[in-house]
């Protein structure tokens, strides 16, 4: 019995250094998609995250928002942080565009969510800043914790460091509205953000338990480095993604 107690933590730990893995995968992209369950232009876009959400090099992130609210059916995943955090990043921009489906990559340009080409795009112009993603991100395993690590590194004005609970896949029967009917399944759904603190250029770790991320009905995580503020989110210096065993 001992030893087969011993052979299951073995096995246990290897299941969660394997799928903490994309933790240590070089992220190329953080795509924001900004959705709705009432927006009937949404589900291609949702669909497209799914797929690139597949990458391991990109953060990909439903973040669902509730200004469609009204239209007849209330988003079931919605949060009204996430409304504010679109319109953050489009008063930081100077241009005032908040839509749905909206993509916005590495914290500075913004897309139509169901267009690959231009978010391909967006990564790539995004990338011609030399901060952008220069901080490289580190999410790894302690027993029951997480730890997750930011090195040394130029810090111009500072940057927040959020700790982002994701649902991988949510299935949603949506009953009224523009969706009427159809069940969408929505990926690395945003479920509560958490500020670990700031981050001024110098090397700092912070550890989570486990439990609180499945308290969260999360089964993965994402650690955002970027600069600006909550109210105004910038430019991603840094990124990664993990699933929980």
């Amino acid at each position: 019995m001992k030893a087969r107690r011993l052979a299951f933590v073995a096995l246990a730990s290897s299941a969660c250094l394997g799928s903490l893995a994309a933790a240590a995968a070089e992220t190329r992209a953080v795509v924001e998609l900004f959705t709705s369950q009432g927006c009937s232009s949404c589900p291609a876009a949702d669909k497209l995250l799914g797929e690139l959400a597949q990458d391991p090099t990109i953060v990909a992130m439903s973040v669902p928002i509730d200004y469609w609210d009204y239209l007849g059916w209330k988003d079931t995943l919605a949060n009204p942080a996430h409304t504010a955090r679109q319109r953050g990043y489009a008063k930081i921009r100077g241009d005032r565009q908040v839509y749905t489906p909206q993509v916005v990559v590495n914290g500075s340009l913004h897309v139509l969510g169901s267009d690959k080409v231009a978010i391909e795009q967006a990564i790539t112009s995004s990338r011609r800043n030399a901060s952008t993603l220069s901080v490289p991100v580190t999410i790894a395993p302690r027993g029951d914790r997480l730890t997750i690590t930011v090195p040394e590194g130029k810090a111009e004005r500072g940057a927040e460091v959020w700790l982002c609970y994701i649902a991988k896949a949510v299935p949603v029967s949506i009953g009224r509205g523009e969706n009427r009917g159809k069940t969408i399944t929505y990926h690395n759904v945003a479920r509560r953000w958490q500020k670990l603190g700031d981050w001024n250029g110098k090397p700092t770790s912070w550890t989570v338990p486990l439990s609180d991320i499945r308290a969260a009905e999360a089964d993965a995580i994402a650690v955002l480095v970027q600069s600006g503020s909550a109210e105004q989110p910038s430019a991603t210096l840094g990124a990664a993604m993990a699933s929980l065993p």
